[in-house]
């Protein structure tokens, strides 16, 4: 113990205290709370596609004879093939393993100890791990009741530290857009502000065509929701060209993996279809958004996104949270200063939706 302790002492400070990020839990793990086999679990807590990934995914996957070998560090053929995709040159793409790595990539790209990165809460937990553990300080912002940023505030904490801004949009968990003009007004403070659009191909709104325009606004997005490849990592940001050019010269040699490039390269490749999984999700989101609003015990809030946010307004989330596990039905649960009593339910298939609130129905029934 002795020796463990001298060896704490060595780790950075700031890192002993740091909260850990909190991550959904396996398929695996969920069917065991329930005491069922993961195939019964019903999942929808961690905003990933029900549809899973292209059947073109699959077949390249098992087919392709070069695991042995490193997988290309320039990403030539990912960043062509989202090239094509994105509309805008491969110069400005990078890939990742995941927005997350991103994230992390552009915080050490920019950041000194103690410079400030502004955080507009509530948001994607992600921002404000990774700048504490690149060493530097989170400034909240916090958004005002419908989750709107609020722009003024946000210009108001820029200081000489300053260095990013990050607008998740659409916003996770709430859902909701920023508006082009807001966004505009922050990157014309001249700080680098980086909009996470994870969830685009559900919005369909996109500032990805304005990054050749200005040198400080950088766009990030994922294949894990729309694409069903959430378990491969994989991610791209779109940059402005020198940025890219420095994110390219730090980031790890080989990180994104074979299997996340050519999963990358088929499911472009097979666009259409993914394109209707999308579509047929955006539809169930809206019969699940009528359903939920209809059971006169939840406040749902319009979404752009592949999920609900719902305010549980007899106060009860939690009840609700732990009730619908024994009906192997998993959703997130909220209960912070920002984010009390709430419940966050990814759109699944309609089978899904119906098997959810008929739980909620006969747990309100039981309650009453």
């Amino acid at each position: 113990m002795v020796r463990q302790a001298k060896v704490e002492r060595l780790i950075r400070q700031e890192l002993i205290a740091l909260e850990p990020y909190i991550p959904i839990v396996p398929l695996e793990v969920l069917g065991e709370r329930a005491g069922i086999p993961p195939e019964g679990v019903i999942k929808l807590d961690g905003n990933e596609n029900p549809y899973g990934c292209s059947p073109h995914v699959q077949r390249a996957l098992a087919d392709y004879r070069y695991y042995h070998l490193y997988p290309d560090p320039e990403q030539r053929e990912t960043r062509k093939a989202l090239e094509g995709y994105v509309g805008i040159g491969a110069e400005h793409i990078v890939a990742g393993a995941g927005s997350d790595e991103l994230i992390d990539l552009i915080l050490r790209l920019f950041l000194k100890p103690g410079d400030k990165v502004i955080n507009c809460a509530p948001t994607f937990g992600m921002y404000p791990f990774s700048t504490s553990v690149c060493g530097g300080r989170v400034v909240e912002i916090p958004r005002d009741e419908r989750f709107a940023v609020d722009v003024a505030s946000v210009k108001k904490a820029i200081d000489r530290r300053t260095k990013l801004i990050f607008i998740a949009s659409p916003n996770n968990p709430s859902g909701n857009i920023t508006p082009k003009e807001d966004i505009i007004k922050l990157v014309e403070t001249g700080m680098v502000v980086v909009v996470d659009e994870a969830y685009y191909e559900f919005s369909g709104v996109t500032l990805a065509n304005l990054v050749p325009d200005y040198e400080n606004l950088i766009v990030l997005r994922s294949f894990s929701k729309w694409a069903g490849l959430a378990g491969l990592r994989i991610g791209y940001g779109i940059f402005p060209k020198r940025l890219a050019e420095h994110a390219l010269k730090i980031k790890q040699p080989y990180n994104v993996s074979a299997a996340a490039q050519i999963a990358v390269k088929e499911s472009l490749a097979d666009i259409d279809c993914l394109k209707e999984r999308v579509r047929a999700i955006i539809s169930e989101r809206e019969r699940l958004f009528s359903k939920l609003a209809r059971l006169g015990f939840l406040k749902p809030y319009p979404s752009q996104a592949n999920f609900i946010l719902c305010s549980v307004l007899n106060g009860e989330a939690r009840r609700l949270y732990e009730g619908l596990q024994r009906f192997g039905i998993f959703v997130r649960y909220f209960d912070t200063p920002l984010l009390k009593n709430l419940l966050r339910i990814s759109v699944g298939k309609p089978e899904h939706t119906d098997r959810l609130v008929e739980a909620l129905q006969k747990m309100e029934e039981a309650h009453d």
